[in-house]
């Protein structure tokens, strides 16, 4: 379980890291969100990927870890405003630049 965990996450790291370096805004927002996604993901796998073993010291086994969930939970508000705010950004430069390149010129042919 923990091996197709770890090449999904890379998968999903690489993949967001190659639409970051493109060169247009919409692969840009797509990146940063998969990458989002990939942290999360991570964070909620460190609560507890085995059932039946023990999250928290003591008479815990059928209970999960409460403080990866929790931190998730805050992740994925906090990545849905930069997803907003990079979005409206994008707009804000689209509609000023004309293009839709992340530097606001088109590249040479």
């Amino acid at each position: 379980m923990e091996a197709v965990l770890a090449v999904t996450l890379g998968i999903m790291m690489a993949s967001g890291v190659y639409l970051l370096l493109r060169a247009r805004i919409f692969p840009v927002v797509m990146g940063l969100t998969l990458i989002s996604y990939a942290v999360n993901l991570f964070i909620f796998s460190m609560g507890r990927l085995a059932t039946g073993v023990p999250a928290v010291i003591g008479r815990s086994a059928d209970y999960g870890d409460p403080l990866p969930q929790a931190l998730v939970l805050t992740a994925i508000v906090i990545g849905f405003a930069m997803t907003a705010f990079i979005v409206v950004l994008a707009l804000r430069g689209l509609g000023e630049l004309k293009t839709d390149h992340v530097d606001g010129r088109e590249p040479r042919e």
